[in-house]
């Protein structure tokens, strides 16, 4: 009898452990679901690498760092829509808890893939214009996200300010970039209202870049490239055609002038992936895509390039060389 007594208190010690084991609320964390975020990137180059890095540390910044309390999916799609589908399913497929598109395409297949998963946009230009959300305020469904939307207004201003005799201006594009080709109707109403001539020349892919700018450069003053991810990857061949002819390019972003674009006010590209990230991270703590509006970042940062403009023959106006060195950034 003793022993049953013995056997019968060691089994309600034991019942005890397990069930203050069970309610304590340090084994319940250790037991949380550990959320997974996909991120699908367009391609590689320097703008949308940057962006992803900012995006890591926006999610470390809103307390989910990888590795640790948060697994990253991170895909690269190399400009393959084959690839972007593909991945995008992945990622619904393992049950990822939201899915980031880094540029246009790579969001709109990730909106495709799922209508439940939240999507948040890294780096997309116009959402409503390219169909991802119905409304920037209230996007209503499942996608939200940061827009890039370049400054035009300003960075028009200042191809004027550069280039105060400037006659003839062109303008590329590619043509089945959503964002290129809304961004090119805003900047062709500016041009008409300052009573600039635009000249356009569309590219299908990176191969038409080298004919379509060495026919483009033999026409126009000044190109004009807006935030375009395929011409950002054949920047290098756009500059060199450009400069053959003594033509100046004023890309929309940071990264296309530090590859031979000669000015611009440009959207910090490291700063619209931070907010990417912490966008993110409110959602995963339980924040609605439905109610969080698009966040927009208007005003850019001043980036001149000294090295293109001596190659050109080109003096930046005092007041452009003083902005840049006190608010802005000059790349020697």
């Amino acid at each position: 009898m003793k022993r049953l007594y013995a056997l019968i208190a060691i089994l309600l010690v034991f019942l005890g452990f397990a069930y203050v084991k069970e309610n304590d609320p340090n084994q319940a964390a250790d037991r949380k679901h550990t959320p997974t975020v996909g991120i699908l990137q367009l391609m590689s180059q320097p703008a949308l690498d940057t962006i992803h890095h900012g995006i890591i540390q926006g999610l470390k910044d809103g307390g989910f760092t990888p590795g640790k309390n948060v697994k990253i999916d991170y895909q690269n799609a190399e400009n393959d829509q084959s690839n972007m589908m593909t991945m995008s399913n992945r990622f619904v497929n393992e049950g990822a808890d939201a899915m980031i598109g880094i540029a246009t395409p790579s969001a709109q297949a990730l909106a495709n893939s799922s209508s439940k998963i939240p999507i948040i946009l890294g780096a997309v230009t116009d959402p409503k214009g390219a169909g991802l959300v119905t409304n920037n305020t209230k996007p209503g469904g499942n996608v939200t996200g940061v827009s890039d939307q370049a400054p035009l207004a300003e960075q028009l201003a200042l191809i004027r300010r550069v280039m105060p005799h400037l006659k003839t201006l062109g303008i590329m594009y590619t043509s089945s970039d959503d964002s290129a080709v809304e961004q090119y109707k805003q900047f062709k109403v500016l041009c008409k209202q300052a009573g600039i001539p635009l000249k356009a020349y569309s590219i299908s892919n990176t191969n038409d870049v080298q004919q379509v700018s060495q026919q483009m450069v033999r026409s126009v003053d000044a190109v004009y490239v807006p935030t375009d991810n395929t011409i950002a990857s054949a920047m290098q061949t756009l500059v060199q055609n450009a400069n053959t002819a003594n033509v100046p390019v004023f890309p929309a972003v940071d990264s296309m002038v530090k590859d031979g674009g000669l000015a611009t006010y440009s959207v910090d590209q490291y700063k619209l992936g931070v907010l990417t990230g912490k966008m993110t991270a409110k959602i995963l703590k339980g924040q609605k895509p439905a109610t969080t509006p698009i966040r927009f970042v208007r005003h850019g940062k001043l980036i001149i390039n000294m090295k293109e403009a001596k190659q050109l023959g080109i003096t930046f106006p005092a007041s452009v060389i003083k902005e840049a060195k006190a608010k802005g950034e000059i790349v020697k």
